[in-house]
């Protein structure tokens, strides 16, 4: 078992007071198993009421409304989370799927239909001229092998990227550019696990950095595999999700998983600057 301690903190800025309609916050992690949270604080500026759900995805969701306005928002969280990793082998893959292709169980198929669908259709043509060095169809290869060999692929071949702007790039936009942040790499492995068929997720979290360093906000992939479950791949690292990862929200699109969401009304002018600060130590 590992604990850790997680702060998060998000602040918005701005010239004069506006007004904030409701915002989603995902600053929980996961619990589960392997998870469990010890102690959870959340600071919200200006004065909120907050409740608490989930999503399809079950994802912890704060539901925060602001009854006045402000020239600051800031919601801060301060977690304590034991950790207790299974680092399986990739042996608990079901026999009939450690060779790919391979084909879901038809009780499973409906449910990861969702995860099958590309999001980004019409990147299609550039994914497969791009794979089609890690695998030509007609071949019977190692699934975990598959999986790491495009987990590393991004990771060599592509430039990491410290980008603050919102949202994500294409996934053909990612390839073009040869870089992108670890939610582009993400998605683009998503994107191409879908391509071969795979039920894959979008997955956004925090990570612990080397001893010394403070932690950060990351993403990364899981992809369905049977007898194993999600499996996590992070690609910016080129390392499976390990017990430096904490995952806070998972779902079949990247927007559907942003740490902060809402909106403010007031001049078009007023916002001034954003502010995002997180730290992940052991305990």
């Amino acid at each position: 078992m590992k604990r850790i301690g997680i702060k998060h903190r998000t602040g918005y800025h701005y010239h004069e007071p506006v007004s904030f309609g409701v915002h989603r916050v995902m600053l929980r992690p996961l619990e589960g198993h392997d998870v469990h949270i010890d102690s959870i604080r959340l600071e919200i500026e200006p004065q909120a009421s907050v409740r608490w759900a989930r999503d399809i995805y079950g994802n912890s969701i704060a539901i925060i409304t602001f009854g006045a306005e402000a020239r600051k928002l800031s919601v801060a969280s301060e977690v304590v989370v034991d950790l207790y990793h299974d680092d399986s082998p990739d042996g608990l893959i079901d026999p009939e799927a450690r060779a790919y292709p391979f084909q879901y169980a038809s009780n499973e198929q409906m449910e990861l239909l969702l995860y099958r669908v590309p999001s980004y259709p019409h990147d299609g043509p550039a994914l497969k001229n791009w794979l089609r060095d890690l695998y030509v169809p007609g071949q019977l290869i190692d699934t975990a092998e598959l999986l790491t060999h495009l987990n590393t692929r991004i990771f060599q071949t592509l430039k990491y990227e410290n980008r603050e702007e919102a949202g994500v790039r294409l996934p053909c936009q990612t390839l073009a550019l040869g870089s992108g942040s670890c939610r582009d790499f993400a998605v683009l492995m998503m994107e191409a696990a879908r391509h071969w068929g795979f039920g894959a997720r979008f997955v956004t979290g925090y990570i612990q950095r080397a001893e010394g360093q403070h932690g950060a906000t990351h993403a990364w992939t899981e992809i369905s595999l049977p007898g194993a479950g999600w499996r996590g791949y992070d690609p910016t690292n080129n390392k499976a999700a390990g017990t430096e990862h904490v995952s806070v929200a998972v779902s079949s699109e990247q927007e559907k998983a942003m740490p902060l969401s809402g909106s403010w009304a007031g001049p078009s002018n007023a916002f001034d600057r954003m502010e995002v600060s997180a730290q992940v130590v052991p305990l």
